[in-house]
């Protein structure tokens, strides 16, 4: 029952955060300059304006792949890649899959979107285990 608890949580989650990506993707000029006067956030017109057309490019890769997940796997043959580094100083900014995920990403219009930006995503999505072989965390993935 705990896990249908969570599954619905989940759910509910992806719903809000489509409904958000929905939103951004639809934000007018007049709504980037009410961005741009708002303290609370990085008030940089480049950065905003990507927001809006990563939204955009985002909601075209779901269309195109049926979800954005389905479309990010492929990069990795659909299982994480397990490195087995020493030591925190072997472990690299970019790699090949970053390289080609970041190119394929701006051919779809995606902007700020580098390969050291995009290997972190995929270490903190899980694509990609970086922990060292005597990380605590390592024996948990």
């Amino acid at each position: 029952m705990g896990n249908d608890l969570a599954v619905g949580g989940m759910a509910t989650d992806e719903r809000l955060r489509s409904s958000i990506r929905k939103k951004v993707a639809r934000f007018t000029a007049k709504k980037k300059a009410v961005l741009l006067k708002n303290p609370g956030i990085i008030r940089n017109r480049l950065k905003i304006d990507s927001a809006v057309t990563n939204a955009q490019a985002f909601l075209t890769v779901q269309e195109e792949f049926g979800s954005f997940d389905r479309y990010i796997w492929q990069f990795v043959g659909g299982k994480p890649i397990v490195n087995r580094w020493a030591k925190m100083a072997q472990v690299p900014a970019t790699s090949a899959v970053s390289d080609a995920l970041s190119k394929d990403l701006k051919k779809r219009g995606f902007r700020f979107v580098g390969s050291t930006i995009v290997y972190a995503y995929l270490q903190a999505a899980g694509l990609v285990n970086d922990h060292t072989t005597d990380c605590f965390i390592r024996a948990r993935r």
